[in-house]
């Protein structure tokens, strides 16, 4: 049986620092295996007495600049780029020990925390993962963006996004998990803004902890960082990364193909509301039928 049907832990634990990119605050994260059906929680080991938060939707307390969870006293933020990794290795069982509220930016992608992650190595454990298999359509749509799933025998996720600037324009991408390499082409994208809202940001203390080491930053007419984009399409990679830490919220990873054009956190988590109310549109169990071509 191919391995990515099974439940998956890190093989050992992983220890990074850095920087919250809105609070400026220094976090030390070290993320450990757990057992089978664990699911991904977080441990605020900075307040003593408090019960994990686990990542699911239901404990999404914000999405304004970044998705934040909430539980029990607890708040983690800024979580997405960690939970792409998850999801984008199948990794389904961890525990993630942090001594501050918000997630370290790194260098505003997910390449740290995937480098780490297949150094200690990916563990396949015994029972297998269930799925959330969609049987019907379900769309969300605002103005002229909007998130839909439809039924496919296997996960994808096209992303399209259109910005009123030369430097970006119309760009689309479709993510193939049997096909497409998560850690070369999608883990490297980095989050970016513009100059102008970068500045905004500060004005009102958020933002304390972004540079150019951790965001592609954006004025009219250039890109403000030194060595430039890792993609040519680094934008749209970007956007799809995120996308993929909000739906791994849903708990379990979805067979079924999302489409997305110019969503964004709080769009994305509207999607999963009405994914989950319309339970006439999916089904829990063993993926089947999933190409691994």
């Amino acid at each position: 049986m191919d391995t990515y049907f099974k439940q998956k832990t890190i093989a050992r634990n992983v220890a990074l620092s850095g920087t919250g990119v809105h609070s400026g605050k220094k976090n030390n994260i070290t993320i450990k295996p757990a057992p089978e059906n664990h699911g991904i929680k977080f441990q605020r080991v900075d307040l003593p007495g408090t019960q994990p938060v686990q990542a699911l939707f239901k404990h999404v307390v914000d999405t304004s600049l970044a998705t934040v969870l909430g539980s029990n006293g607890a708040i983690v933020s800024t979580i997405e780029h960690l939970m792409a990794s998850f999801a984008g290795l199948g990794i389904d069982n961890v525990l993630v020990e942090m001594d501050e509220y918000e997630m370290p930016i790194m260098d505003g992608s997910a390449k740290d925390f995937t480098q780490v992650f297949t150094a200690a190595g990916v563990a396949v454990q015994g029972r297998p993962k269930h799925f959330m298999i969609v049987r019907k359509p379900v769309r969300v749509e605002q103005g002229d963006k909007f998130v839909e799933v439809i039924p496919e025998p296997c996960f994808k996720i096209t992303c399209s996004i259109d910005f009123d600037h030369p430097l970006i324009g119309k760009q689309e991408l479709t993510y193939d998990r049997a096909k497409n390499n998560f850690e070369k082409e999608i883990s490297h994208a980095r989050t970016f803004g513009f100059i102008q809202d970068i500045e905004l940001l500060k004005k009102f203390s958020l933002g304390k902890g972004g540079s150019l080491d951790n965001a592609i930053v954006i004025d009219k007419d250039k890109i403000l960082n030194p060595d430039g984009l890792r993609y040519p399409d680094e934008f749209v990679r970007h956007k799809l990364l995120d996308s993929l830490g909000d739906f791994s919220l849903l708990g379990m990873p979805i067979q079924g193909h999302i489409i997305s054009h110019k969503s964004g956190h709080t769009l994305n988590h509207a999607f999963i509301k009405r994914f989950l109310e319309n339970r006439d549109a999916w089904e829990t169990g063993p993926a089947k039928m999933e190409s691994n071509t």
